[in-house]
């Protein structure tokens, strides 16, 4: 058996909104076995084939079009449903992974800002400190974790994955 179809054959990482950039080491090292990175890295065009291509030029055209599916494909199914349902209209493995990046990145950069302000915050304090500092537009989603979450319990993860089923944003 072929070293990449065996390794294909092992499930990729699952990102269910946590440890973001845990996940996107061993994420990009598992598509880099793949030989499914290129996609990600460059979001290169496929561009289309010329007349009477060469044989050469067809199976280049068809590989560069697999990398781009599979990547994309791999990234779909190595997030969790809630995060899934974020980034499933993006075109290309690279928007998807450009998303993702930004996204959790911000996250933790306010969650490390709040962390800044001198004691040791918990996720209470600061889902909390969040849910107050959010605009009047997101006035409803609030009021729906208030009334179905148990907001003494509730995690930045879990903030954040209820604001995607709104479809609102923070």
């Amino acid at each position: 058996m072929e070293e990449s179809s065996s390794l294909s054959a092992m499930a990729p990482p699952v990102f269910n909104g946590e440890n973001f950039h845990m996940w996107a080491v061993r994420m990009e090292a598992y598509l880099k076995a793949l030989d499914l990175w290129e996609a990600i890295e460059e979001d290169y065009e496929v561009l289309p084939l010329p007349e009477n291509p060469t044989m050469a030029q067809l199976k280049n055209h068809k590989d560069k079009k697999t990398r781009k599916s599979k990547a994309k494909e791999f990234l779909f199914s190595a997030v969790s449903s809630t995060v899934f349902t974020r980034i499933m209209s993006l075109k290309s493995a690279k928007a998807i992974w450009d998303y993702l990046k930004a996204e959790y990145q911000r996250l933790m950069s306010i969650e490390n800002r709040v962390k800044l302000l001198g004691s040791e915050f918990k996720d209470l304090r600061i889902v909390e400190k969040i849910m107050v500092t959010v605009p009047e537009r997101f006035e409803a989603t609030i009021t729906t974790l208030e009334n179905t979450k148990d907001l003494s319990k509730i995690t930045l993860v879990e903030l954040l994955n209820s604001r995607l089923k709104n479809k609102e944003g923070l």
